[in-house]
């Protein structure tokens, strides 16, 4: 026999109500609960501390790859030296030895014979190397985001040349570097406000003062004959890659945070690029990427590598608060454009002679590129190969 159901001394209608009732409100819980969600994400994205103050900026429209930057597949073919444990060969120096010496992220630099069969520790800083020279005596003169500058003799010793401009003007972050035949050592600082080992390396930091544009990098120099440090320029969007004209009496220097480069006489004294002056011009504006480093190549060359593609960045410009609310946002939900592996070649009256392009996506970042007779090598900060291209 199946048992007739129960109602417990109440119509059918009456307990339907009531179970409709309980629906109600279990839908009105469910409400009020999303409600609260929505409430503290909301105050979350709005209110809490974040370590950058931004400030409102002009983003020219970006280009896109036209004209001397039209799309290619120049990169698309490079051959690949494995780096075996070692990851992001931020950048490459020949050494006088012809051998190649890469920065990467264990703190270490590679020596790696031309072909990269033969690879060694040459050297290790304990801090992220990025751009180095070789001085007249052979020693390789390291721009250390956590450490400074840097001198590593031919043993390996390493020895901290300057990591202050003076007393309480520490350099935050130590980027590129160029030597001048009188011995004079050009470095960025990229930024005054962000130090990478206080916020999670160097590409946190890169990030947070990209999206601030307060525009603290500057150049500097260090003289090996009085150990000191002088400031060149300041106002700076992010001071990246750095080289000498052929005369000696320019520096070109890459302004990431604002897709520039500029030509900055050896000879300033902590001018103020965002300040009319005969001593600062910009050579390239509202290039289609984030340029970084700068090498010089043959035939009176200079190599620059893009790290990345213009993105939204451009759009939030004139919206400081809005820049807030998304580096709360964590970084897995940003949405991030296609990287587009690029680097480019120019002249110094600015003529680009050169532009390879890798448009599949599978590129690393490619921070820069160094030219020999035979091979051009592709730096990249975040992969475990180098790349190369025979020419």
């Amino acid at each position: 026999m199946i048992e007739k159901p129960r109602w417990h001394n109440c119509s059918r209608i009456a307990c339907t109500k009531i179970d409709k009732t309980k629906l109600v409100k279990t839908k009105g819980n469910k409400t009020m609960i999303a409600g609260a969600i929505a409430l503290l994400l909301g105050s979350y994205l709005t209110f809490w501390p974040a370590p950058i103050t931004p400030v409102v900026w002009h983003a020219p429209p970006a280009p896109g790859y036209t004209g001397t930057h039209a799309a290619n597949r120049g990169l698309t073919t490079l051959q690949k030296i494995p780096l075996h444990n070692e990851f992001g060969p931020e950048h490459i120096t020949i050494g006088p030895d012809n051998h190649l010496y890469l920065s990467v992220l264990s703190g270490r630099i590679l020596r790696l014979s031309p072909d990269g069969a033969e690879q060694q520790v040459y050297a290790q800083t304990n801090g992220r190397p990025l751009g180095t020279a070789f001085d007249a005596s052979h020693n390789l003169i390291v721009a250390d985001a956590y450490k400074g500058l840097l001198s590593i003799a031919k043993d390996g010793t390493v020895t901290v040349l300057a990591n202050e401009v003076q007393p309480n003007d520490p350099i935050r972050f130590a980027d590129a570097v160029t030597i001048a035949r009188d011995g004079t050592i050009y470095f960025t600082d990229a930024s005054q406000r962000f130090v990478p080992k206080d916020h999670g390396g160097t590409n946190n930091a890169a990030i947070l003062d990209v999206l601030e544009q307060s525009a603290t990098g500057r150049v500097l120099a260090y003289s090996p004959a009085t150990k000191q440090v002088r400031v060149v320029a300041n106002g700076l969007s992010f001071a990246n890659g750095i080289a000498l004209s052929s005369d000696e009496q320019t520096l070109f220097v890459n302004e990431s945070g604002r897709y520039r480069v500029w030509k900055i006489a050896t000879t300033a004294n902590a001018i103020d690029v965002q300040q009319p002056s005969p001593q600062a011009q910009i050579l390239f504006d509202n290039l289609p990427g984030y340029p970084d480093n700068l090498m010089r190549g043959l035939d009176g060359k200079i190599w620059l590598g893009f790290a990345g593609q213009r993105d939204g960045l451009d759009a939030m410009a004139q919206y400081p608060a809005l820049r807030k609310v998304v580096w709360r946002v964590p970084q897995a939900l940003w949405i991030r454009p296609k990287n587009i592996g690029h680097v480019m070649a120019f002249t110094e009256d600015g003529t680009i002679v050169a532009d390879l392009q890798d448009p599949t996506g599978n590129s690393p970042a490619t921070t820069g590129a160094t030219e020999t007779a035979d091979r051009l090598y592709i730096h990249n900060v975040d992969g475990n190969e180098l790349g190369w291209l025979q020419k």
